[in-house]
């Protein structure tokens, strides 16, 4: 696997695409690359560590030869950014249980409450190469 970490996230989703540029603006080293679950990377990387191909609820994170989903994931990042972001990964403390149900409401609502794109974002030239 590449030796920078990778998000995956769902491409369509208006909250993740906002997450990512999020990620993008605080990774001041650039150290993330990206790619959407629905892309050839994307669903290449999802059979390689066998989750399923056409579920695109989690945001995934790999590093380190290690996968990392949904809050666990998503703190992992946080950890990583430049600035005050850090400190959220204070929460890994509280267990993953609780962490992950409220992760799950807003997964599981997202288009709902923020919106989806009819396909998935095309990234500046300036990040394009970033993206898998």
């Amino acid at each position: 696997m590449n030796d920078r970490p990778i998000i995956l996230f769902d491409g369509i989703c208006n909250l993740c695409n906002n997450a990512v540029q999020f990620v993008i603006k605080h990774d001041t080293d650039g150290k993330f690359l990206f790619a959407s679950l629905q892309s050839d990377a994307g669903q290449k990387l999802l059979e390689k560590f066998n989750f399923p191909i056409k579920n695109f609820n989690s945001f995934i994170l790999l590093q380190n030869d290690l996968v990392y989903t949904q809050s666990t994931a998503a703190l992992r990042v946080a950890k990583q950014l430049y600035g005050g972001w850090k400190l959220l990964y204070g929460f890994i403390i509280v267990p993953p249980f609780i962490r992950n149900a409220f992760y799950r409401l807003i997964s599981n609502n997202r288009y709902k409450w923020f919106g989806k794109r009819d396909e998935c974002m095309l990234p500046t030239p300036a990040v394009q190469i970033r993206f898998l």
